[in-house]
């Protein structure tokens, strides 16, 4: 089948965008970097492609103005600008390896890439909302898929970070390659981590935000690397940017005209995601016992620490946060470590080359996987607005009192759990939590807690300013959740059964509504103690 019309991806449109006035559009990835300045960001044909895309102009971004770079050039370009020039005369140097269809080295692609019987497979293999036999959106179910060359440079590179694992087609030339099959070697790079990517008032800010200085000059995208063969093989990544494009598969785009048609997707480059907190930058981590016991290994082994689709971004603000080391900390291997891109916006807050009041956005990105990670399950997309302040070490008061408001609304969350249980208690009910796949009486509640608590927070967190009182901030959060925790308890207890005035006999106790919510108050009291009253319920009550 012959290869569609040339298409630069230097210059022709493939990229989604949002401008300042919200309209979404496609621009090519030179007017995308050079005009940044005028674009509010990256949007994408579903969430990760997002997080894809942005990697890929970063990476481009290090190695046309990044090398070299310290704090104070970083300053001067928040300060001054897009350096167009650089940009442009970067791209020109590697526009060859920017056509989508280049006959010898087409862009994240291999030209010569087949399988022992020249198959070419249906476009559902790259387009992540069509799951091959469990489609989760349904906007793409005609049945012969064809793509324009613009989205079909979108799904390359998102495929090359979120492809699930699986049995791939067999290349020829892979020796790793079994009865025409390519067997698994594990998702896509950015499909392993729990996304984390800040971002800014404009697409160029959030550029510079995510860009981790200082870049290695060996530290190259794939197309620096050279043309690529089928066989991936076994190596540690250079840097961040090695990894903001690894080339977790070997794909070949074919079609005609200007219509692409079918894609061959095959097993590329394997990586294990143990210890590459030292190049990958946008996921935090956690001490892993099970690896280092199973590498045998003295010293701590890290995992990125993977989102889940049920947890609000706040809830897991304790991971993400830069911590604060204190000398007695600093022999010790901590359990958690935060995103890098994070870490380095601490320091330039702390230098004074952020402002502290500056508003950032931090956006959560995920996928998870079914079974064996050969499926897609569900995408996390997130978003929580903060100020520059809370990243900064010097304002650990600060940033304290806000992870304790955290763990503050989670006890009162739990409280109206408890709440829930005890009156299905008091009215008789003997279901257990969970039981036959629904969901019992305190995990309900505990969904209704949380649905209510979450844009309390967002904008309460929202407002916080480094001048803030601790005290103050404290006291606020512990107001407005309490207000938000008894109307969920009131609507419970109005919803109660009749049966549970007279109540039951419960653990030599005799369990009603009143007592149930009795109990409430006093764990509520206990778990926001600043908008306590004056007089809590006397804890023997309990």
């Amino acid at each position: 089948m012959s290869l569609p019309d040339p298409y630069d991806l230097v210059e022709r449109p493939w990229l989604l965008v949002r401008d300042l006035d919200g309209e979404v559009t496609e621009k090519s990835l030179l007017d995308t970097l050079t005009q940044s300045e005028t674009l509010a960001g990256l949007v994408g044909d579903i969430p990760t492609q997002q997080f894809a895309h942005l990697r890929l102009l970063l990476a481009v971004c290090h190695r046309a103005f990044g090398r070299g770079l310290d704090d104070d050039g970083w300053k001067r370009l928040w300060d001054e600008g897009v350096p167009q020039d650089q940009i442009k005369d970067y791209l020109e140097q590697h526009r060859s390896r920017f056509d989508l269809f280049h006959p010898a080295e087409p862009f994240m692609q291999v030209a010569t890439l087949r399988t022992a019987k020249d198959e070419v497979f249906e476009l559902n293999r790259i387009v992540a909302d069509v799951p091959n036999g469990h489609p989760f959106f349904s906007t793409r179910l005609e049945r012969d898929l064809t793509l324009s060359p613009a989205e079909a440079a979108r799904w390359l590179v998102h495929c090359h970070a979120f492809d699930p694992s699986g049995i791939k087609s067999g290349a020829v030339g892979d020796s790793r390659v079994k009865n025409g099959k390519g067997y698994p070697i594990g998702t896509g790079w950015s499909g392993r981590l729990g996304g984390v990517a800040p971002e800014g008032d404009t697409l160029w800010r959030t550029l510079l935000l995510n860009l981790v200085l200082p870049t290695r000059e060996n530290d190259l995208p794939a197309w620096e690397q050279g043309q690529r063969g089928p066989l991936g093989k076994e190596r540690e990544p250079t840097g961040p940017v090695d990894l903001y494009t690894w080339q977790s598969r070997r794909i070949r785009l074919v079609g005609t005209g200007d219509r692409v048609t079918g894609v061959l997707v095959c097993n590329g480059d394997p990586l294990g995601p143990q210890n590459q907190h030292k190049h990958e930058t946008h996921t935090s981590w956690r001490r892993s016992e099970t690896q280092e016991k199973k590498l045998k290994s003295s010293t701590p082994v890290y995992m990125p620490l993977e989102h889940s689709p049920e947890r609000v971004i706040w809830r897991g603000l304790t991971a993400m946060l830069p911590q604060t080391v204190t000398s007695n900390q600093r022999s010790e291997a901590s359990d958690r470590l935060s995103p890098g891109v994070l870490d380095q916006i601490a320091r330039l807050t702390s230098d004074r080359r952020l402002p502290r009041d500056y508003p950032l956005r931090l956006h959560t990105i995920g996928m998870t996987y079914g079974s064996q990670s050969s499926t897609t399950a569900e995408i996390v997309d997130d978003a929580i607005s903060l100020h520059a302040a809370l990243l900064d070490r010097e304002l650990a008061h600060l940033k304290e009192v806000v992870l304790g408001c955290v763990r503050d609304a989670e006890k009162a969350a739990y409280a109206v759990g408890d709440l829930a249980l005890n009156l299905a208690k008091a009215c008789g009910s003997r279901e257990e939590p969970n039981v036959n796949g629904r969901l019992g009486p305190k995990d309900t509640a505990l969904e209704l807690a949380y649905a209510a608590l979450d844009p309390a927070f967002r904008r309460w967190l929202a407002a916080r300013l480094p001048e803030d009182d601790p005290i103050d901030v404290k006291e606020q959060w512990h107001v407005a959740a309490r207000a938000e925790m008894r109307a969920v308890g009131s609507r419970l207890i109005a919803e109660a059964p009749p049966t549970g005035w007279t109540g039951r006999l419960v653990k030599d106790k005799w369990l009603t509504i009143p007592v149930a919510e009795r109990w409430f108050t006093f764990a509520l009291n206990r778990a926001l103690p600043m908008a306590s009253p004056a007089q809590p319920p006397e804890k023997d009550e309990e």
